[in-house]
């Protein structure tokens, strides 16, 4: 077997699922691949290495490479190093990211270049995979490819065995021959049609040709959706992945002492229970979305934190979707039973492990609660699983369709697009009875949910503030329901009784009821704080809940000028932006406040949905449209007074329209190309005076 070591540089898992999936597909193409986190320093060697390199290597943040990565990354980017460090290093590397952000797989590609300044040099060519479309659309191909550019590598080191039947053809990929009777009907159907129209049927086929290609269109005129498709999907014979291997034993042990079935979700971090001392609601109800404030008690923990800075809310999965789930799997009565997990002395899974996120003897109720993401898009492995495990063909047949190569674009469609869970599949295949071990392989860690800190310790000592909006989206289950955010439902649920403008939770009209309590964390420190030198003017944009972060630098500012009034402070210029004047400014008086006492020297407010009488001057759209406004003052305070930038809020649309009308901007004023103006700000990134704080 030919031994290439397989580094994963993974955040949220998603790199470590490829690069598990490409050890898998190594050995039925005669490799061995010897997989460890990047992290793992000890167990592998690059100054020594004499297998070829792969890569899988994600991007979070705005555009940094995990944290996995951090400390490779630096010794990687040691200035000692000479430039023929791993010249004898031959690599594959694959990058993670998503194009809604401005800096695409950036991750990957920050650790490509500099192997290859360090001598090192590609044996395959770098894959970019892009969450925003699909990233399997690159993956899939590029581990495809993967086997012939290693053989091809092996072959080259000269004496190896001929392995030219190592590569199998695609007509060798399983395929599924389970077909719904009425689909064997219409390939029947288009059969005779075809034997009709090449004059090589009888009469009888001539006859009832009308007929037939009516009853084909009108089965054509069918939309495909989630548990069905059509002609030409399916009628094809399908490349369906390997099934992959099962490797978790699961026993439930009835459990008599509660107290012992207690348990804590698994952390690197610390983990605090804060009570909730205000929860307010900052829109009004005709809102398009409800924002809410929630003030937390900090004042009995070590949390340290300063405007800019995130932390995280761990959070649980909905009761009822937990409790549908349990019901679904006929699992109900063992809700408070122990989960006992081993590894299957039998499983051909490489390196399989029982799940560090599912802690030993917790109950089924805390495990599928606090531990698993149930409401995860399923990868195409989990349904190719979940196929194993349904009954009915037809279902089954569906369930092949949506991970085969075939059904990339059904895929997308109906499962990835629609955010499709696995709730939604069960309850979409009725048939689909997978065993408990099944879900506990493929389900992901139930991630914390980051949020900017809202408040300046100067002004609140031993509080935090933060901010939300109450996601909602359609339900896959119930066309009629809203189906509301996992971390954002949970709160709103949990201040519901509590809330009311301005009030403390303990003096609300609740009762003996106590405040509730949240459990959080702290997040690895970032860049996006105030500049060092208080004089340097700064420019914040932020439409909607992106201001939340500039509230504390304002808060910050008023107690340093309050403690400094003789002090250098530099300019600060927000840009806001919301929907209508009078339902969604949030924090309105605090920043007509700030902008009152001088702390803030600009506010530039836009309203996307506002409409004005025609004799007035229409007021600017979006943030982006007041930035073009005083494109002057904006060029001059990043080009000539060593000016800062910062930008929070969505990646999807704002942040890619600000870096594009900041890339106007620099053009027009500066006299200079696009390229240019592009290079400028890529500079303004490196200096970190262009700071983005986004999200998808």
């Amino acid at each position: 077997m030919r031994r290439f070591l397989l580094l994963y540089a993974t955040q949220r898992g998603q790199a470590k699922a490829i690069a598990e999936e490409i050890s898998e597909q190594a050995v039925s193409h005669g490799f061995s691949a010897d997989l460890h986190c990047v992290s793992e320093s000890e167990k592998y060697d690059l100054k020594t290495e004499t297998g070829p390199l792969v890569m899988v290597v994600s991007t979070t943040g705005t555009g940094d490479p995990p944290d996995t990565a951090r400390k490779f990354v630096k010794e990687i980017h040691n200035k000692t190093l000479p430039t023929d460090f791993f010249a004898h290093l031959r690599y594959g590397l694959l990058g993670l990211g998503d194009s809604e952000y401005t800096y695409f797989c950036n991750g990957g590609k920050v650790i490509d270049k500099r192997l290859q300044e360090l001598g090192a040099q590609h044996f395959y060519d770098t894959g970019h995979a892009d969450d925003c479309v699909g990233l399997e659309l690159v993956v899939e191909p590029w581990i495809d490819g993967l086997w012939a550019a290693l053989t091809k590598h092996f072959t080259s080191l000269g004496g190896q065995e001929d392995m030219s039947g190592a590569l199998p053809r695609a007509s060798d990929a399983p395929s599924s021959t389970a077909v719904e009777p009425e689909l064997l009907h219409i390939q029947s159907q288009v059969e005779l049609l075809r034997l009709e129209d090449e004059g090589k049927g009888d009469s009888e086929l001539r006859e009832q040709n009308e007929t037939n290609r009516s009853q084909l269109s009108r089965i054509e005129d069918f939309d495909s959706s989630l548990v069905h498709s059509v002609p030409p999907l399916s009628q094809t014979s399908l490349s369906i992945p390997a099934a992959p291997p099962e490797y978790l034993e699961v026993h439930l042990q009835e459990c008599l002492d509660q107290e012992g079935n207690q348990a804590s979700v698994p952390s690197v971090d610390p983990i605090f229970q804060v009570p909730i001392l205000k929860a307010v609601q900052l829109t009004t109800n005709d809102a398009v979305k409800t924002t809410l404030l929630l003030e937390l008690d900090i004042s009995k923990i070590e949390f340290s934190h300063q405007p800019g800075d995130s932390f995280n809310v761990i959070c649980p999965n909905s009761d009822s979707e937990v409790e549908n789930l349990l019901q679904r799997l006929q699992l109900a009565d063992k809700r408070a039973h122990r989960v006992n997990l081993r590894i299957k002395t039998d499983t051909k899974k490489k390196g399989a492990a029982v799940p560090q996120h599912v802690p030993e003897g917790s109950s089924l109720q805390f495990i599928l609660t606090w531990c698993l993401e149930i409401r995860a898009v399923p990868k195409k492995a989990f349904l190719r699983a979940l196929g194993d495990h349904t009954s009915s063909a037809p279902e089954k047949r569906r369930l092949q369709e949506l991970c085969s190569k075939q059904g990339a674009a059904d895929y997308n469609r109906f499962i990835r697009d629609a955010n499709v869970c696995l709730l939604d599949l069960l309850h979409a295949f009725p048939s689909c009875q997978p065993p408990l071990s099944l879900l506990l392989e493929h389900l992901p860690k139930l991630q914390p949910r980051p949020y900017s800190c809202a408040s300046s310790s100067l002004r609140h000592p031993d509080k935090l503030h933060f901010v939300f909006n109450i996601i909602e989206f359609p339900s896959n289950t119930t066309a009629a329901s809203l189906r509301k955010g996992v971390c954002t439902g949970w709160l709103a649920t949990l201040v519901a009784p509590f809330l009311q403008p301005n009030s403390d939770v303990s003096d609300a009209d609740s009762g003996d009821t106590l405040a509730p309590e949240i459990p959080i964390s702290p997040r690895a420190t970032n860049s996006f704080h105030l500049p060092d030198d208080p004089s340097a003017p700064i420019i914040m944009v932020g439409p909607g809940t992106g201001v939340a972060p500039f509230v504390g630098f304002l808060q910050h500012r008023e107690k340093l000028q309050e403690q400094h009034p003789d002090g250098n402070f530099g300019a600060m210029w927000l840009f806001f932006g919301c929907r209508h004047k009078d339902r969604d400014y949030l924090f309105r008086e605090d920043l007509r406040h700030f902008l009152k006492t001088g702390v803030l020297t600009h506010l530039k407010v836009s309203f996307s949905r506002d409409t004005v009488p025609e004799e007035e001057e229409a007021p600017a759209k979006y943030v982006q449209d007041n930035l073009q406004r005083h494109s002057q003052q904006v060029a001059r305070i990043l080009l000539q007074e060593n000016g800062y930038i910062y930008v929070c809020g969505d990646a999807k649309n704002m942040a890619k329209d600000v870096n594009d009308a900041l890339v106007e901007i620099l053009s027009r004023e500066a006299g200079a190309d696009k390229l240019e103006a592009m290079k400028t700000l890529a500079t303004l990134k490196q200096e970190k005076r262009y700071l983005q704080d986004i999200w998808s």
